[in-house]
């Protein structure tokens, strides 16, 4: 939708009307995952189309060594389930006039910004650390200076000296920074499913995805690592507490509790065996970051006991719901 003064919107929202999805409620235990699965959540909910369909992609988070899998939707599930390409493109002209290209073609773009410039994170780094966070442009007024996108759990605006800083517009900028990453999202690139097609589709990845599960239990492996990293921790200050929080529990936590859902919205009874489960793991993680966060020594054994138990029961469930 495009407009005579030079506005264009990919689906002609309103950030003062929209809805988030359901896996952004207020009374979840992690309202946000990370910033590249909330921005594809609330495209998808706002599109119309069930971003529950594609989130059995948390099932193969791992740790890794120093944080958990940053876990995101799989390219091949969202053209599989919605039609959707998702693939890097090269930023080699102005932005802003990018962006409104694509929307006026039905496409978007998702591109990392500076939330020193993004106003919805008010209460973290707008206006006070140059953060990279990604984001999906829904609309743009280049006249008007003027931006929707999604980001986080929301949909928002921003304009003025925020637009012209977070697209470096306007006034002298150091020029030893790199072109932001952008990916092109193609919404024409395949049938969209719905229904009981759908489900049917999440079913075969599902399997799939349960393939995908790391071994051996990955818990036993963040045990023994938070073990050692925790004197480290003690001695930190609360910001190395935050990051490592972020990479860690709070990873792992918002993946399980997207899982519970994924499995619930699936298979519905028969999977609330694993659900209620996976329910144990983001319950445990909270305890967790709550204690880290204490910044006092602890034996963290009993908790990671306690995890690793509840994620082998979540995939014995799992299995057996849908053999």
């Amino acid at each position: 939708m495009s407009t005579a003064t030079g506005y264009v919107s990919l689906l002609g929202l309103d950030p003062a009307t929209h809805r988030q999805h359901l896996l952004h409620g207020a009374e979840r235990a992690y309202q946000e995952t990370n910033c590249y699965t909330d921005i594809l959540i609330e495209l998808l909910h706002a599109r119309g189309d069930e971003p529950l369909a594609t989130m059995g992609c948390v099932l193969g988070v791992d740790f890794e060594g120093d944080q958990w899998t940053f876990f995101k939707p799989l390219p091949e599930d969202l053209e599989r389930l919605y039609g959707i390409d998702v693939h890097e493109m090269q930023p080699y002209r102005p932005l802003p006039q990018q962006i409104a290209e694509q929307l006026e073609r039905g496409r978007t773009i998702i591109v990392e910004l500076d939330s020193f410039y993004l106003p919805d994170v008010a209460a973290t780094s707008y206006r006070t650390a140059h953060v990279k966070s990604s984001i999906v442009a829904e609309a743009i007024d280049l006249a008007g200076e003027r931006l929707r996108y999604f980001h986080g759990p929301g949909y928002y605006e921003l304009a003025g000296a925020d637009y012209r800083g977070v697209f470096r517009l306007g006034r002298a900028f150091s020029d030893d920074v790199l072109p932001p990453y952008t990916e092109l999202v193609r919404l024409d690139a395949g049938a969209r499913l719905h229904g009981e097609e759908l489900r049917g589709a999440a079913r075969e990845l599902l399997l799939r995805n349960l393939a995908r599960r790391p071994s051996p239990n990955p818990f036993l492996r963040f045990g023994a690592q938070l073990a050692d990293d925790l004197p480290r921790l003690l001695e930190g200050d609360h910001a190395a507490y935050h990051d490592y929080a972020f990479a860690t529990v709070r990873m792992v936590g918002s993946a399980f509790e997207v899982g519970a859902s994924h499995v619930d919205w699936l298979l519905g009874e028969a999977g609330a065996p694993a659900a209620a489960a996976m329910g144990r793991i983001v319950d445990g993680s909270k305890v967790l970051s709550f204690k880290l966060a204490r910044r006092r020594a602890f034996d963290p054994e009993p908790a990671i006991v306690e995890l690793a138990s509840a994620w082998e029961e979540a995939f014995e469930a799992l299995g057996d719901a849908v053999v």
